[in-house]
């Protein structure tokens, strides 16, 4: 865990300010001269987790300089090369914690928005009966991160071969061959802050860990055909650019309170 610490550390403190504007789509300017990001909006001054242990919850919230959540990046048209806005916990939870089979990368909770797909098949966010509709809805993932220098944030959802059959993934997950889960866990925005409540139980009652807090923009390639094996030019879901990390170097020095 720590060489993996060290390892992401490096990739975002090398890789973030040569790169990034180059790569993030939602960043450059419009036709109409205007960015569709606020960068206010993902510069986080604060961050905390909370155990309320009379509930059996953690209570995790970010607070950013703008306003949470208000700014998305523009649609792409289609799911190749579609954006991901996102304000993410990185944590030292194991994989198996959040129902992951054992692997190795860093365990983290990213609360998240996209305009052109919805992957959280199992749940009805914006509530008018359509399971497939839910798109700029902000929504958590549990993912595992893992060193990528192939995007210019150095950080990528960690794939794995769907013939795998050693690959666990929880029953809520998006049917993505990534280690990535949809929990459904409750979001909300208000004013300078983005929460979200996780039941105890689903993180295996592991409520004593530390985190971390990141701004990101994130992008899915799968090819122009909707292919897209591992180990491709590009990973299926990467960081492109980091707006900011709390502790500035992604050290993980925050704790459950």
């Amino acid at each position: 865990m720590k060489k993996v610490l060290m390892l992401l550390t490096l990739a975002i403190a090398t890789g973030l300010s040569t790169f990034a504007e180059n790569y993030c789509d939602s960043c450059q300017k419009s036709k109409a001269g205007k960015s569709t990001i606020n960068e206010a909006d993902y510069k986080i001054t604060a961050a905390s987790v909370k155990h309320n242990k009379k509930w059996g919850q953690l209570e995790f919230e970010i607070q950013v300089q703008g306003l949470a959540g208000r700014s998305t990046s523009k649609a792409a048209g289609q799911l190749n090369g579609a954006p991901v806005d996102g304000y993410v916990f990185p944590t030292t939870l194991n994989a198996e914690d959040v129902g992951f089979s054992k692997t190795a990368g860093i365990v983290a909770l990213a609360l998240t928005a996209h305009p052109d797909f919805d992957d959280t098949p199992l749940w009805d966010e914006n509530g008018d009966g359509d399971y497939a509709n839910d798109k700029i809805v902000w929504h958590p993932h549990w993912v595992v991160l893992v060193e990528d220098k192939r995007v210019p944030g150095g950080l990528a959802v960690k794939e794995f071969d769907p013939a795998d059959k050693s690959v666990v993934l929880p029953k809520t997950n998006p049917g993505m061959p990534m280690y990535m889960d949809s929990p459904g866990f409750q979001v909300v925005t208000e004013g300078n802050a983005i929460r979200v409540v996780v039941p105890d139980y689903r993180v295996r009652f592991k409520t004593s860990f530390k985190f971390d807090a990141v701004g990101a923009y994130m992008k899915v390639v799968t090819g122009e055909g909707g292919e897209h094996a591992a180990g491709g030019k590009l990973p299926m879901l990467g960081v492109y650019k980091v707006y900011s990390v709390l502790s500035k170097n992604l050290t993980l020095p925050y704790e459950v309170k």
